[in-house]
C-alpha cells in the first residue's frame, strides 16, 4: 500500500466534508418527529461515552482497577455527588487497587 497519500486525505476530506453538509441541505424544515428528535440530542453523550469507557478500563495497570472506579463513579455520581468529588474517589480507588493487586 504504498500509493499515494494525497488520495487519502483527499477522500478523508471529501467523506468528512458530505457528512456535515447533506443534513444542512437535505433537512430544511425544523425537525418535528418527538422519536428523531431525543434521538438527536442524545448523539452528542453517547459519542462521548463511547470514547471515554474504554479508556476509564485501558486507562490503569489492571482493568479490574478501572472498572471498579467506573462503577464507584457511577455510584456517586447517581447519589448527587459532584465532578470534583466524583473523580477524586475514583483516582483513590484506583490508586488503592493498584497497590494492592
Amino acid at each position: 500500500m504504498k500509493d499515494n497519500a494525497y488520495i487519502y486525505i483527499l477522500i478523508m476530506a471529501s467523506v468528512t466534508y458530505l457528512i456535515r453538509v447533506l443534513p444542512l441541505t437535505l433537512i430544511r424544515q425544523q425537525i418535528n418527529n418527538k422519536f428523531l428528535r431525543s434521538f438527536l440530542y442524545y448523539v452528542p453523550y453517547v459519542t462521548l461515552a463511547v470514547m471515554t469507557f474504554p479508556a476509564i478500563i485501558e486507562a490503569t495497570g489492571s482493568p479490574l482497577a478501572g472498572a471498579l472506579a467506573f462503577g464507584v463513579g457511577i455510584i456517586l455520581a447517581w447519589l448527587g455527588a459532584g465532578l470534583f468529588k466524583v473523580s477524586v474517589s475514583c483516582c483513590l480507588v484506583v490508586f488503592f487497587l493498584e497497590i494492592l493487586i
